[in-house]
């Protein structure tokens, strides 16, 4: 038994040195394999180094560069901050110049911007950003504050205007930036209606010196394409606050106008020979006319207006010294009139040409209005004025729904002699007194006037006559504008 299991126990031994000797074989064929092939790697490279010997070694992949740093806003070839220029914005320093170089610059790049920063306050004098040589679609980018001068010796014998954009194509003055016009020096001394002022009669400062008695507009823009307004706020201007004379294409919202209700003629928005403007969403707050539109205006649409206080939204006066008046398609609705002294109106001159018509007047909202609906073809600023037989023309001319409270005369249509208005329309008029003392409240009152009334209306009016008048004048000149 004890040799059987001596031979069982070397067959064992025998089994496991073959199966280990077997394991170590293995294991070198594994090691000499990953050799050689580290070996063939190594020498391959190092053939393809050699036979590269003397040229410049080619990457295996392209290695792009590190995009460049972001360039700061302010060294932006389109943009133009004035505090770059030499502005100093402290609201003493005299800015003009820099604002005038920051504009020689902007003038050549198209699409361009000029920044006035919020929180300075820049003194500037008159100035001029004209064209037309200047490349199109400028932003006047207004944030900061921009004051008028009240040094007398600056303003010379009296200019008509402040700041003045001319003969550009495309020009957006927007921000949340103020334009104050410093009007108090201006007015002080001077009578409401200062028509019965002489002419160059001085103004007092409170530095002691004389402002000309030719006050200036604060913003004019003139001879201009697409020009836009928004955001801004114009404040105490010496007389009016934004102007457009001979442009086209026009859109002003969003933004505010703001003096006193007695300070002398510092109209709102004054347009004169402008076509297709747009005015909707502002507040209007003045000594004049809200919104003035003067002779030469067409496609003129101002909705969602707020006035007051003020005279209200006026078309005239038109025809002054025998000169034509042409005006077409104006459109007022969905306005707020507030303590003003008139509501919607139409005022020419006696011996004046030309016409008015297409104008319609809708969903005007008037409270404690001294004369809510006015037509006037005999206004005269003077305490006198000479009867003549020409006039202007007025036709086609609706009021609806206008509604409210009145102070005075709640519809007052005078109309020429010798040129009756024709195709007025008043449908959905109720206004109603403000019974308080000191108040002078009269009747409606019509005359010469041609269309048709829908009733009821409070207060009644019955002095709309139907119909086209008998032996209808025709101007020679009728039609022509």
């Amino acid at each position: 038994m004890s040799g059987i299991s001596l031979r069982r126990l070397t067959f064992t031994l025998l089994v496991v040195f073959i199966v280990w000797s077997s394991s170590i074989e293995t294991c070198n064929a594994r090691r000499g394999n990953h050799w050689r092939q580290k070996s063939s790697f190594s020498a391959s490279l190092t053939k393809k180094k050699a036979k590269g010997h003397g040229s410049k070694p080619k990457p295996s992949q392209k290695t792009l560069p590190p995009p460049p740093p972001p360039q700061p806003k302010e060294n932006s070839t389109d943009t133009f901050d004035v505090l770059d220029f030499g502005a100093k914005g402290d609201g003493t320093t005299d800015d003009t110049k820099a604002f005038q170089a920051a504009w020689a610059a902007a003038c050549q790049v198209e699409a361009s911007t000029i920044i006035v920063p919020s929180e300075y306050d820049f003194l500037v004098g008159p100035i001029s950003f004209s064209g037309p040589h200047c490349q199109k679609d400028i932003i006047f980018q207004l944030d900061g504050t921009i004051s008028a001068p009240t040094n007398p010796k600056i303003w010379g014998s009296g200019l008509l205007q402040w700041l003045e954009f001319t003969k550009l194509q495309g020009i957006t003055v927007q921000g949340k930036g103020i334009i104050d016009g410093r009007g108090s020096v201006w007015w002080q001394d001077s009578p409401y209606n200062n028509y019965t002022m002489e002419e160059n009669t001085p103004i007092s400062t409170s530095l002691g010196g004389k402002m000309p008695s030719t006050k200036p507009t604060a913003l004019r823009f003139y001879g201009s394409f697409k020009v836009k307004v928004t955001g801004i706020t114009i404040q105490n201007s010496p007389q009016c606050h934004l102007k457009f004379d001979s442009c086209t294409g026009v859109s002003v919202f969003s933004m505010s106008i703001s003096s006193p209700g007695d300070s002398p003629n510092t109209d709102g928005i004054h347009l004169q020979n402008s076509r297709d403007v747009l005015i909707h969403n502002t507040n209007l707050a003045c000594g004049d006319d809200c919104i003035s539109i003067q002779t030469g205006c067409a496609n003129v649409y101002m909705r969602n207006v707020k006035c007051g206080p003020g005279h209200g939204i006026s078309i005239g006066g038109l025809g002054k010294d025998g000169t034509k008046a042409c005006v077409s398609n104006i459109t007022v609705r969905d306005t707020l009139m507030t303590s003003t002294m008139n509501g919607v109106r139409i005022k020419t001159w006696q011996g004046g040409s030309g016409s008015v018509q297409g104008i319609v007047f809708s969903n005007i909202q008037v409270s404690e209005v001294e004369n809510p609906i006015v037509i006037d073809q005999f206004y005269c600023d003077k305490s006198k004025c000479k009867n003549q037989t020409s006039a202007v023309a007025l036709s086609e001319i609706t009021y609806e729904k206008i509604k409210g409270t009145y102070t005075g005369t709640p519809v007052y249509l005078a109309c020429s002699d010798s040129l009756p208005c024709t195709a007025v329309t008043l449908t959905d008029i109720e206004l109603k007194p403000v019974e308080e003392k000191g108040h002078h409240l009269y009747d409606p009152f019509c005359w010469e006037t041609y269309g048709e009334l829908s009733p009821p209306t409070v207060p009644t009016i019955n002095c709309v006559q139907s119909g086209r008048p008998l032996n209808y004048p025709i101007q020679k000149d009728e039609g022509t504008c």
